[in-house]
């Protein structure tokens, strides 16, 4: 499978996840989002970019309890909390910001 982005082709595996993560940009995110029929505002930017940030500094990625600890951790019990990441990402909120951010899929993801 692969996704079109303003012309461009770009190679997707591991259902619908970036098989390059250098191809991934907002537009790219876009995309994406729209196949996971989620319509981003700057609340999913936040995960998004940082998810994107955990992955840079530490170089894996967590699972899905240390996901929301660490969103915690950073952005505060408002928004490191399952029913706030769910409400942003109903297909389940680790899995969906990875693949939205243009990241490798996650160990944990099942479907």
């Amino acid at each position: 499978m692969e996704l079109i982005v303003d012309g461009k082709r770009i190679a997707t595996r591991d259902k619908g996840f970036l098989a390059d993560p250098a191809d991934w940009n907002e537009a790219v995110a876009l995309v994406i989002a729209e196949r996971e029929r989620l319509a981003l505002d700057a609340a999913h930017w936040e995960i998004i970019h940082f998810m994107r940030a955990y992955y840079r500094d530490y170089h894996h990625l967590p699972n899905n309890r240390q996901f929301t600890k660490a969103v915690q951790k950073t952005l505060g019990p408002d928004k490191g909390n399952s029913r706030y990441l769910y409400g942003l990402f109903p297909g389940g909120p680790l899995r969906q910001v990875c693949k939205i951010g243009g990241l490798p899929r996650p160990p944990s993801c099942i479907t």
